[in-house]
């Protein structure tokens, strides 16, 4: 897993979106054990802190548990998941959306535009 960051936003709250991008993804299955915060420190390039109050963040919204003496683990309420994966989507459609208004491209276009990066232009 690549992580870089950007200068526009705390290392933490990008670290957070990281991991649960790992999570929908499917990179990380419902049920199974994250690293440990050092490893994923060590893999991020982020301090061991910064990392806990990532993984602490997502264990307050119930993506990550604790067990005692033997780590983290990915939460398997896969409805969870599929929620939070559903938000992501969304979010990124409708950021898409706006940046096509700015553009100037009506709705029709916009979708015309989706469909030809989704299908490849085939005119290139």
């Amino acid at each position: 897993m690549s992580w870089t960051f950007k200068e526009d936003r705390p290392i933490y709250s990008q670290l957070v979106e990281h991991i649960k991008l790992g999570i929908v993804s499917g990179e990380w299955s419902p049920g199974s054990k994250l690293p440990s915060v050092r490893d994923l420190a060590e893999e991020a390039g982020v301090n061991p802190n910064t990392m806990q109050r990532a993984l602490a963040d997502l264990e307050r919204e119930g993506l990550v548990h604790s067990k005692r003496t033997s780590g983290r683990y990915i939460t398997e309420a896969v409805d969870m998941i599929d929620s939070i994966r559903d938000a992501i989507a969304s979010e990124n459609i409708n950021n898409f959306i706006e940046s096509m208004k700015k553009l100037g491209f009506t709705p029709e276009q916009t979708l015309d535009a989706f469909k030809q990066a989704v299908e490849g232009d085939k005119t290139k």
